[in-house]
């Protein structure tokens, strides 16, 4: 390993990762001895990695890196995302494609309302390659407003209205250079849409056609077809800049999480599927788009999305949502998928008791998730899974070197799931994407930011993210880790550390129930000292970002709030200590 600064400091990073967390050395070096046995009997449909570049491995290693770092090679059977809706509104037309409230339209009659839109669309000029803003809420007609996007080529750049700011929406707009705004007639004035910009309002194009019942709009087909490469959507994720960042994901892309298993999560027809996600979050492109690829009936949520949660068949959530959910009331959920963020295994371990449960994990520019683990109730550990298929995992030190298997290094993804890049900023994509020297053939890999590790079942641990590595009193601490035990304490349902300051960390509970003094010594006993938050709080719910993740701005104010408090309490009893010492 090249002794570069950056590379100093991940090993720092490695040392008090593995120190925190010892790995089953027995058990990786079973499979070791396993493997130097059948090592020439590979596995079919998988991928040959070039053995040059995994040179620095031992000679097991290197066929466990090849076994552990792969999902299997499957076949995907079409190549735009809406091409597989189109044959589900054929199939059964008078089938229920989603509902909202009181309102639901069927297979046949989105598809028409769809073919609609994409036809006005063309007409003002939007094709292959063109980006359209889908400036919405929850409704059927944001569904519309997708699916037209699509067939006429184009992607769709989604937000949610009332919930992003102006000038994120012009932000939006000016990147995307969107020729076409759809959205809904209540909420045209909150749009910035400069001169020169067609703004339509889905809902009003959508009641013009009940005036034309005979009318029938034919399946449009855009005059370049579309390709596995072409753009389905971009969305924008939070910037380092304060402005978010445009990332682009091609119709192969979704195509392979949605169309393959286990990222199908059981959808098809008959099966009722919840739509409780923020649009703009790349999981509700999971929800929308994976319910009608597969002929399922999506169920749009209103203000109350536990209400949702209790009437459907397949949910997906972050655990934040998850865990704010009454379980008991939701037993008529058959699958349940989560992720963007680190899941609390007692969570899981109540959800899978009822329903398959899957802990998945993958940033934006993967593609929705590109690992997961089917969780079994009472299973030792909760792991993030295995590479979903076509997709591929690496550990990789500082320089992009394989790491050892059991050994931390940082998460690179490659393989389908791997997204065409952020949209004008080639800074960026120069820092975040590189080629793949494992695959080859001019494939790219993303660097995720996230650390883990092989466990001895070939499945990945992971250990927060790299800017997650904080620095307190001159060690390193992980924060996740911390969480993790604060989520153990009894009755705890999820808990989140942040850095306070350089000497302290702050660690939050919820509900307000939860002993705090009992979640320090649980962390006291289980990690280093320097690990123990100065500061535990119970809340009776975190607060959560308009994504459904924790919302750790607002508890750091809390927490800045509260340590100013106790500083004023303990300002008398220091001044009276001293009058009597004095």
């Amino acid at each position: 390993m090249l002794n570069t600064p950056a590379s100093r400091i991940f090993r720092g990073m490695q040392d008090s990762l593995e120190e925190q967390h010892p790995i089953n050395a027995e058990g990786i070096t079973t499979h070791r001895s396993h493997v130097v046995i059948g090592a020439n009997k590979k596995k079919p449909n998988t991928h040959t990695f070039s053995k040059r570049v995994m040179s620095n491995l031992s000679p097991s290693d290197q066929v466990l890196f090849e076994c552990f770092g792969q999902g299997p090679i499957t076949t995907v059977p079409f190549t735009g995302i809406h091409h597989a809706f189109e044959v589900n509104a054929v199939a059964n037309p008078s089938a229920i494609a989603a509902r909202h409230l009181d309102d639901s339209i069927t297979y046949g009659e989105l598809d028409r309302q769809a073919n609609r839109l994409s036809a006005l669309l063309a007409h003002y000029g939007v094709s292959n390659g063109d980006n359209v803003a889908l400036f919405v809420q929850r409704s059927i007609p944001m569904l519309v407003g997708i699916l037209a996007a699509l067939k006429v080529g184009a992607a769709y750049v989604p937000q949610h209205v009332g919930v992003a700011p102006q000038a994120q929406l012009a932000h939006i707009i000016n990147t995307a250079s969107t020729k076409v705004i759809l959205t809904l007639s209540w909420l045209r004035h909150l749009v910035p849409a400069s001169e020169g910009h067609i703004c339509i309002a889905i809902d009003e194009f959508m009641q013009e056609a009940k005036y034309q019942e005979s009318s029938y709009a034919a399946l449009f087909a855009p005059q370049t077809p579309i390709s596995r490469h072409d753009r389905c959507f971009i969305l924008f994720t939070s910037g380092t800049t304060g402005m978010p960042n445009g990332v682009q994901v091609t119709h192969g892309n979704v195509c392979n999480i949605l169309l393959n298993e286990p990222g199908s999560l059981g959808m098809r027809p008959g099966v009722t599927v919840g739509q409780i996600l923020n649009i703009a979050f790349d999981m509700a492109a999971w929800e929308i788009l994976g319910c009608l690829a597969h002929g399922a009936t999506l169920i749009i949520r209103g203000k109350d999305f536990a209400e949702t949660a209790q009437n459907v068949d397949v949910l997906i959530a972050t655990p934040t949502i998850l865990s704010s959910l009454d379980a008991d009331q939701c037993r008529n959920v058959k699958v349940a998928a989560v992720a963007g963020e680190p899941c609390p295994k007692p969570l899981a371990d109540k959800w899978a008791s009822f329903c398959t449960f899957y802990n998945s994990c993958g940033p934006t520019e993967t593609t929705i998730v590109n690992t997961m683990q089917h969780y079994l109730p009472g299973s030792e550990q909760l792991t993030i899974g295995k590479p979903t298929p076509n997709n591929t995992v690496y550990i990789l030190d500082a320089d992009k070197k394989p790491c050892a298997i059991g050994e931390v290094g940082e998460m690179w993804a490659g393989g389908a799931c791997v997204s065409a890049g952020y949209l004008n900023n080639p800074e960026l994509n120069a820092e975040r994407y590189a080629p793949d020297p494992f695959l080859g053939n001019g494939q790219v890999m993303f660097r995720t930011r996230d650390l883990g590790r092989w466990n001895a079942d070939g499945e990945l641990e992971i250990f927060g993210r790299v800017d997650d590595q904080v620095k307190v009193r001159g060690f390193r601490v992980e924060l996740d880790s911390v969480s993790a035990i604060l989520e153990t304490t009894p009755s705890c349902v999820r808990a989140v550390t942040l850095k306070l300051d350089d000497r302290n960390l702050v660690g939050f509970v919820s509900p307000q129930t939860v002993d705090v003094e009992h979640a320090k010594q649980l962390v006291d006993s289980a990690l280093p000292y320097y690990c123990v938050p100065s500061m535990v709080i119970a809340l009776e719910a975190l607060p959560m970002t308009s994504r459904g993740k924790i919302d750790k701005r607002a508890l750091m104010q809390i927490a800045v709030a509260q340590q100013a408090e106790t500083q004023q309490e303990e300002a008398p009893a220091q001044v009276q200590t001293v009058e009597v010492l004095s």
